[in-house]
């Protein structure tokens, strides 16, 4: 007998009184412990309400929103920042219209966040009207590039370009500028701080740990002695010291044996230090995933006559890195919070600037479960996003189900 595939109706969604009836009211248990979580959550989310609106002083991040952003970058040069954001927020339009499972709700959320910037009024003279402009230009920009997304004039591959592009754009010419140019005069990086030197530290860190931890997780799986020794010597030392004393030795004790001339910058030298420290950790998530490949797809991957470089990046290695993204995206959600220790090695991050904004003023410093509070909301945002877009990542290769 054959049957159809309009013969098959799926089953009908529960209706929504049926599903709380069914998972939240299904006994007396149930429902005794749903109702206490109703009436918790009432009153913390009335009291957190009334505290945000009615009670907190918001002073310390309204008064000074561009430390938070770009730090001490010169006022008289924030056309530059401004550009990398209207850039970046194209691209990020772009990427959504290609990839939209995975950046739908971050770019909807950029889209609301950064109107709002340009519109909800702030009693501080540093937002200025052409500020304003660049923010909902922005906004509007992440749509245009949607758009664009998803026509046929880019895919997939042009878009990774054109990232490596602008990320070079940015990071090497438009942002540090070229010494001795009156058109981009250089901008030391004393000056750079808040958000700006957060998103880069992890940016920068992520795309750079990531390479580098595959090649030791496949170099401690090698079979020549060398390469094989030094991996597991680097993995195990690195893993074995804290980020603390990781960061001290690239910005302290390395610019030491350094002549002055030759200097690494110093958010240079941090860059490396967490590179280092991600590489490492990336490295044994990655190893997890290589030792859970069957032999068996090593032999058959033989038997069709592929060679081992074949073998390894085209059957064992993309099964390996399926079976460890929630390792590996957690590691990188790690990495972009441990971005805050740099404040140590006296890099005004995002955490380094919510300080000095504290010192500011002394009606700032009993302020400090605001800018925290701040802080912290800003790092959950990214985190989520992150986490988000890996279990629809998860999702789509169908981790955890064949």
């Amino acid at each position: 007998m054959n049957t159809t595939s309009d013969s098959v109706t799926p089953p009908a969604p529960p209706r929504m009184l049926e599903w709380i009836q069914k998972n939240l009211f299904n006994g007396w248990l149930n429902s005794a412990l749903t109702l206490i979580a109703l009436v918790f959550l009432y009153f913390v989310v009335v009291s957190s309400a009334r505290w945000a609106f009615f009670t907190a002083d918001w002073r310390p991040v309204t008064t000074a929103p561009l430390l938070f952003l770009v730090g001490q970058y010169p006022r008289e040069q924030l056309w530059r920042p401004g550009l990398s954001m209207l850039l970046s927020t194209f691209m990020i339009g772009i990427s959504w219209g290609i990839w939209p499972r995975y950046l739908k709700a971050f770019s909807i959320f950029l889209v609301v966040l950064l109107a709002g910037m340009a519109i909800v009024p702030l009693e501080t003279p540093t937002i200025t009207l052409g500020i304003r402009a660049a923010f909902l230009a922005a906004s509007l920009l992440i749509y245009a590039g949607y758009l664009l997304g998803r026509s046929k004039f880019v895919n997939a591959r042009l878009a990774v370009m054109l990232w490596t592009v602008i990320a070079v754009l940015i990071s090497l010419v438009l942002l540090p500028g070229i010494p001795k140019s009156s058109a981009l005069p250089s901008v030391p990086t004393t000056a750079w701080g808040g958000l700006l030197i957060t998103l880069l530290l992890a940016i920068g860190g992520i795309l750079l740990s990531f390479p580098i931890g595959v090649l030791l997780a496949l170099g401690r799986r090698s079979s020549l002695p060398v390469v094989k020794v030094f991996s597991i010597l680097f993995i195990e030392v690195i893993r074995g010291v804290p980020l603390v004393t990781i960061l001290f030795m690239f910005s302290v004790i390395l610019a030491l044996f350094l002549p002055a001339e030759s200097r690494i910058d110093r958010i240079l030298r941090a860059l490396m230090g967490m590179v280092v420290f991600s590489a490492a950790y990336t490295a044994e998530n990655v190893r997890g995933g290589l030792q859970a490949i069957p032999p068996g797809q090593v032999e058959a991957a033989k038997a069709l006559g592929l060679n081992g470089f074949q073998t390894t990046t085209l059957i064992v290695l993309p099964q390996a890195l399926r079976l460890v993204i929630p390792a590996i995206v957690g590691q990188f959600i790690s990495l972009f919070k441990d971005t805050t220790l740099v404040v140590i090695v006296g890099i005004n991050d995002l955490l380094g600037v919510g300080n000095s904004v504290l010192k500011l003023s002394p009606e700032f410093f009993r302020l400090q479960m605001e800018v925290y509070l701040f802080i912290a909301a800003i790092f959950w945002v990214f985190s989520y996003f992150m986490s988000y877009a890996s279990l629809q990542l998860e999702k789509s290769l169908g981790v955890g189900e064949r």
